[in-house]
């Protein structure tokens, strides 16, 4: 898959509500996090919601960026 280009605009739109995907960005990275059991609705424990940048948060997280291992790369993000 090529790597996509993701405004963001499309990052914002993709918040996991109302049927949408639910993309977050790491370090530049952009993920599909939609089928996570760890995401419901673009939102993950009532602490990050989806269609935002969470770099900042990650050095808070219970874990590393291994986690997003299995979940899907979408592309990065423009800027």
């Amino acid at each position: 898959m090529a790597d996509k280009t993701v405004t963001q605009a499309e990052l914002k739109k993709n918040d996991g509500q109302d049927g949408r995907p639910a993309w977050i960005v790491l370090d530049g990275k952009v993920y599909d996090v939609s089928d996570s059991p760890m995401w419901v609705d673009g939102d993950h424990f009532a602490e990050h919601l989806a269609g935002r940048d969470l770099s900042a948060e990650m050095a808070e997280a219970p874990h590393d960026e291994s986690v997003l291992e299995s979940v899907t790369y979408v592309g990065t993000l423009a800027g």
